[in-house]
């Protein structure tokens, strides 16, 4: 066995899960020369990101435990064991120093597993409130990454890291006026119905209200033909809107935007980076109403306006774009109280919390 550092990083699941476990992975590989193995279910996005990004997943069969039928959690409850058996075997092959648990239906038993066989533990929290697996194992951990000084009390050792993200969102050009306006709407890679279903209906009027207003808005794959229909149905000026399913390049789309319209998951660590005033609809059913808690810290430091999905009416969504791009030194005002809630250093601070735990030295 190599003398380099070993590291297994176990969840996934969402992209926002995965996306930043690959950050991770990337900086202790790429600065601390780390062999950096995976473990994930075959049902996460971590089956198609990981192997293209060069690192060994490991799979496990685990199954839900929050949110689904009573029949769903005893067949978890009767296969979380041999999930536990299996990344035993696995931690007992390749020997890692560190254990990192980054959440998603694999954290739980690999997590378990390194507890179990005392291999030191790291957790990494991007939520407000911790998923699951993180909350279970919390008090357990040796050290803890999180984005938000409310999440700390769960954890042992936990430290106010931030989240990785790339280095595109922290230096996006400055937005120069010409009198017209950007709308982005987005809910994740997938899209959310309830932006996908209100926004056409508005489009016309926000449109009217606003004449320079323009609005590109990510629906998702599934939900692209539907969308566009609506708008395309809501008499709004084609030349002033468009719909894809997917936006590649979104720190550009970002630099792009007056004002950002999306859920409130991982993708409030973008908006600190950017610098950008957010209207934050969270998506109700998020595991431990994680999403809500996220945007209420965004809401209360002034750098995001929150409507609950509950309130989400035509008047309301209308009222608050309106009022919200009608005035733009309070968007200017909201958008560098988002990037107070940034942290630049992120992925440096975790990766180094994870070398100090294997017991060795952080070069630099």
């Amino acid at each position: 066995m190599s003398d380099a550092l070993r590291v297994l990083i176990a969840g996934g699941g969402t992209g926002g899960h995965v996306i930043p476990a690959l950050a991770i992975a990337r900086a202790l590989r790429d600065r601390h020369g780390a062999d950096v193995r995976m473990v994930g279910t075959a049902r996460g996005l971590e089956t198609k990101l990981v192997p293209e990004a060069g690192f060994r997943l490991e799979l496990v069969h685990v199954g839900q435990l929050k949110n689904v039928s009573l029949a769903t959690r005893l067949r978890t409850a009767f296969d979380l064991p041999r999930g536990i058996f299996r990344c035993i075997s696995l931690l007992r092959e390749f020997r890692p120093q560190v254990v990192i648990g980054v959440g998603g239906y694999a954290s739980g038993p690999a997590m378990l597993a390194a507890f179990l066989l005392r291999i030191p533990m790291m957790a990494y929290e991007p939520n407000a409130a911790p998923g699951l697996a993180n909350r279970l194992i919390g008090k357990h951990v040796d050290a803890a990454a999180v984005n938000f000084a409310q999440t700390q009390s769960f954890f042992r050792n936990a430290e106010v890291t931030g989240v990785p993200v790339r280095e595109a969102f922290f230096s996006l050009p400055e937005r120069v006026s010409d009198g017209s306006q950007h709308l982005l709407v987005f809910g994740g890679s997938m899209g959310a119905r309830a932006l996908n279903q209100a926004m056409p209906r508005v489009a016309s009027a926000l449109l009217n209200a606003l004449p320079r207003l323009t609005i590109l808005h990510q629906a998702g794959a599934k939900h692209l033909e539907t969308t566009q229909a609506a708008y395309a149905a809501s008499g709004a000026d084609p030349s002033c809107w468009q719909v894809r399913a997917f936006l590649d390049d979104m720190p550009a789309r970002f630099a792009d935007a007056d004002l950002i319209l999306c859920r409130s998951g991982s993708s409030v660590a973008e908006l600190a980076a950017a610098g950008k005033p957010s209207l934050l609809v969270p998506f109700p059913f998020a595991a431990d109403d994680h999403q809500r808690k996220n945007a209420l810290i965004f809401a209360q430091a002034e750098a995001a306006v929150l409507v609950p999905e509950s309130e989400l009416t035509d008047d309301r969504l209308i009222r608050e774009v309106t009022a919200l791009l009608g005035d733009p030194e309070r968007l200017r005002e909201m958008g560098t109280r988002a990037r107070t809630l940034a942290h630049p250093d992120a992925l440096q601070r975790i990766a180094n919390m994870a070398v100090r735990l294997s017991g060795r030295h952080v070069a630099g």
